[in-house]
């Protein structure tokens, strides 16, 4: 990789990997949603790097996508509107840029004959689990607007190494979690009603369990995946610990590490339709683990440690009103 061309590259994950990729010396192509301020998200104290080019558009229009990926070799497409209670309320929009936008990059992909391609998707495409921990071959089962985007993304990017022979590699990350995080994610939401000082720590369901990764971890391990030979093309890489924690046990631990007392309230508002609720979602890691001797390194409990104190030197980024999750 000499070149890479990051989407969703002033988000979480996406700012972090483009970090990770300038300590290592490789020039990043910046792309991230447009707005008139020419705001560059968690990126802006990057500014100064010659390594780094960031430019904003949509992935949405393919001619945007195409321009700006020029002269890359390398693909890490992670725009993508995440959050699955607002993909009950607008679904459509998740099509236009789950679907569309992932056929614009694959297709920009195509034309420009890029060398690497990694999509990333979400282990939400598993639904409820078959058998557990979920490795590759799992079968995928939609249980949200969301997750269906997510799985017609997929598929579509595996259509195209399959007609075109496009170098495309998936990339299903399970849980990720550490700092710039959204407020909608459950640990930053929760970590902030405690530094807030809300009376309770309202939430959805207690019971789903989830796997979690802390970012720098997840960054690694996508880090290595890009850099697999090609003999790995057409394939599908989970990232995970392969150990769950429930929202209960995960509150419960935040609370203790914040020496919080505070009571947990179940908002209606926050719980998901039972049918679509997903119970437990642990990975089998074993593919990452042997191809690219890739390995957690910060403990669960080290990575909320991190969050915590990054949140409680940062919560003035975040809007007071703590949102649905």
């Amino acid at each position: 990789m000499k070149k890479v061309f990051i989407t969703g590259a002033c988000g979480f994950i996406g700012s972090h990997l483009v970090e990770y990729l300038l300590k290592k010396r490789i020039k990043v192509v910046a792309y991230d949603l447009y707005n008139s301020n020419n705001n560059w998200g968690w990126l802006e104290n990057n500014k100064n790097d010659k390594n780094l080019s960031v430019l904003l558009g949509n992935i949405s229009d393919l001619k945007s996508v195409e321009s700006s990926a020029k002269n890359c070799d390398t693909i890490i497409h992670l725009a993508s509107l995440i959050g699955i209670p607002y993909s009950y309320n607008a679904p459509s929009s998740y099509i236009n840029t789950n679907i569309i936008g992932t056929y614009n990059i694959l297709e920009a992909a195509l034309r420009l004959k890029m060398k690497n391609v990694l999509v990333t998707s979400t282990s939400e495409v598993y639904g409820e689990q078959k058998y557990i921990p979920i490795d590759e071959k799992h079968p995928v089962e939609a249980s949200s607007p969301y997750a269906s985007t997510k799985i017609a993304a997929d598929n579509l990017a595996l259509s195209y190494f399959k007609s075109f022979n496009l170098p495309v590699k998936i990339i299903r990350p399970f849980n990720v979690f550490g700092p710039r995080q959204s407020s909608r994610g459950l640990i930053p939401n929760v970590i902030l009603q405690i530094l807030n000082k809300n009376k309770e720590i309202k939430v959805g369901n207690l019971y789903p369990k989830r796997d979690y990764t802390y970012v720098e971890d997840t960054c690694e391990a996508i880090y290595k995946i890009a850099k697999l030979s090609d003999k790995f093309n057409g394939e599908v890489f989970n990232i995970g610990s392969n150990k769950t924690y429930s929202v209960r046990e995960i509150i419960n631990l935040i609370k203790k590490l914040t020496k919080s007392n505070k009571k947990i309230k179940i908002n209606s508002i926050r719980v998901r339709p039972k049918k679509s609720e997903v119970d437990i979602l642990k990975c089998n890691n074993l593919k990452i683990r042997r191809s690219c001797n890739w390995k957690n390194k910060h403990s669960f409990k080290k990575g909320l440690i991190k969050t915590i104190i990054w949140l409680q030197e940062n919560k003035d980024k975040f809007k007071s009103k703590i949102y649905n999750i």
